[in-house]
């Protein structure tokens, strides 16, 4: 399938004087938790709410911030939630897609909101 990026929106809804800052992000299905650089995280003046032990893909482990509060958008869509600071990419994970009700489509290496629910994000809770 190859690598999937896309453009997303962050912000930190605590400051709404500091400017959004648009990135470039990987989109991973297989990945859990979103990812952001450290420099975003000073940016944004996220804060460190915790650390969580994270398995990398070569199988190591490491003990990395979690920072939050994290704003995303992606055209009409929009979650909250937080993010480990790992690496020098943005890192659009699983939990944040789903949330986001976001589909990865592997033919055109793209990332869209579900058409199934084009006009707003739809959730399964049961």
């Amino acid at each position: 399938m190859g690598l999937v990026y896309t453009m997303i929106t962050l912000r930190n809804p605590r400051y709404p004087e500091l400017d959004p800052i648009e990135v470039e992000a990987l989109a991973d299905t297989g990945a859990i938790h979103t990812c952001i650089p450290e420099h975003v995280a000073v940016q944004l003046r996220l804060d460190k709410y915790d650390q969580k032990e994270a398995t990398l893909a070569d199988g190591s482990t490491r003990l990395l911030d979690y920072v939050g509060p994290l704003e995303l958008r992606f055209r009409n869509r929009v979650g909250l939630g937080g993010a480990l600071v790992l690496g020098d990419q943005v890192l659009l994970g699983a939990i944040t897609m789903e949330d986001m009700d976001l589909v990865v489509h592997p033919r055109s290496r793209s990332v869209e909101v579900n058409p199934k629910n084009p006009n707003i994000g739809c959730s399964t809770i049961k």
